[in-house]
């Protein structure tokens, strides 16, 4: 049954600070920590870092402004936003809305147990000396289970308090929080003995190790610069409908892309400085998380206090993330059905418990439903929105532009047109086949 009043009272972001936090809480993740340094250190260190930023700036940020202008002219989530806004062919642009939020059920799918194993860690520092090996704990579907039930519950008692009081005043702390951690937990690693030897592979410029495969690390700058947004499944489309027209979108997109790249840059300060001092083999995704840091902390005076607080910035980090994500699909479902808020989150959170469960029961499941999200759902989305705000068959560059450079600060200059119409589609698609072959 549906409820008028729930779509005629659509709620808005308090503050501007609120929208910062949100829109960075939903952008900084795990790939930040567990895959950005390693990629720093292994192509160049300083070198790479500008290269990572030429391309950041190239397309991240643009697709960003993209989405959040999207939501803030349409006052929708991204499947509303695309038929609100088109000029011609609204039935096919809200088809493709809704494919693209597809994208955000099926990142939830895996990523909430991802959440799971990281409050498991986070809690076992505090309730035992140490927590469980990662594979054992895989194996012990049990308390997977628990815990991304619990992350689950968690993520949508937020979203079901509502905008304001829910999603925007538990993530602003969050995130405060996590700036804190991951600054004190910087500072304790600089400290450390070996912390001189891990700076150096980390920072130190290294045009050479980029000219030993340039392809390779243009590559991985791409990737990186795109997928650290978490453009292409609309999420920040959402976030710009909850926001004010006071400040340049442009302007709006930049703090963003400062406050992932500061904390995915800090990141790196905490691993390698410690890894280098303990002896531990640096490596990317889970490996380096799960295994090789519970090792460092072990052997690290205070160890278990420094584990537990590495853990609670990486839970912070996937809970920002994910209740950003269920706020996508809830606010998106909210605008669809004029439903309850309340009882959309309570409908959601039950389908994503259920279809997380693949997940924990089969092995691999996991890596084909990321697989799936990052080589399809993310560049296509992407690119979905890339041609509607620059075809006059979507929404056109002017009224994008308009939009954008609406309120106080810069504004999207005009030459940005030959960016959204030819050179980002292509440098979307590098990246795909890019993907594929490494």
């Amino acid at each position: 049954m549906k409820d008028s009043d729930s779509c005629a009272l659509r709620e808005k972001l308090g503050s501007r600070l609120g929208f910062l936090m949100l829109a960075a809480g939903c952008a900084v993740g795990l790939g930040n920590v567990w895959r950005f340094p390693f990629i720093v250190g292994q192509n160049g260190g300083a070198a790479f870092v500008l290269l990572y930023l030429f391309f950041l700036s190239l397309f991240g940020l643009p697709l960003l402004i993209a989405e959040l202008s999207v939501g803030r002219a349409s006052g929708r989530g991204i499947s509303g936003a695309l038929k609100e806004l088109a000029a011609k062919n609204k039935k096919f642009w809200h088809l493709a809305g809704l494919v693209i939020f597809s994208g955000n059920l099926l990142l939830m799918l895996y990523y909430s147990d991802v959440g799971g194993w990281l409050l498991c860690f986070a809690s076992s520092y505090v309730t035992a000396c140490r927590p469980p090996a990662f594979s054992e704990m895989l194996k012990d579907t049990g308390l997977c289970t628990a815990f991304m039930c619990t992350v689950v519950a968690i993520s949508t008692g937020v979203c079901a308090l509502g905008v304001q009081k829910g999603v925007e005043r538990i993530t602003k702390w969050m995130m405060i929080s996590l700036i804190l951690l991951i600054v004190a937990l910087a500072v304790k690693s600089l400290t450390l003995d070996g912390a001189a030897k891990g700076l150096e592979f980390y920072l130190k410029p290294n045009f050479a190790k980029i000219a030993e495969n340039p392809v390779k690390s243009i590559f991985e700058a791409m990737g990186q610069a795109f997928f650290t947004l978490s453009v292409g499944v609309g999420c920040m489309t959402i976030f710009g409908s909850y926001t004010s027209k006071n400040e340049s979108l442009v302007k709006e997109g930049a703090f963003i892309v400062l406050i992932d790249t500061f904390i995915a840059i800090v990141a790196g300060l905490i691993i390698f400085p410690a890894c280098a001092t303990f002896n531990v083999a640096v490596d990317s995704g889970p490996g380096l998380i799960f295994e090789a840091l519970p090792k460092v902390f072990a052997a690290m005076e205070g160890g278990r206090i420094w584990g537990a607080l590495f853990f609670l910035f990486l839970t912070l980090a996937a809970l920002t993330t994910i209740i950003a994500v269920f706020e996508c699909i809830i606010g998106g479902l909210c605008d669809e059905l004029c439903l309850r808020r309340s009882r959309v989150a309570v409908l959601v959170g039950m389908v994503v418990m259920a279809g997380s469960l693949p997940t924990i029961l089969f092995p691999g499941v996991l890596e084909m439903e990321d697989f799936i999200f990052s080589q399809f759902c993310l560049p296509l989305g992407a690119l979905a929105v890339c041609v509607f705000v620059s075809r006059q068959f979507g929404w056109g560059f002017s009224n994008f532009r308009r939009e954008a450079s609406s309120g106080r600060g810069p504004s999207l200059p005009n030459g940005m047109a030959v960016f959204f119409r030819w050179i980002i589609p292509v440098l979307i698609a590098l990246i795909v086949i890019g993907g594929a072959i490494m």
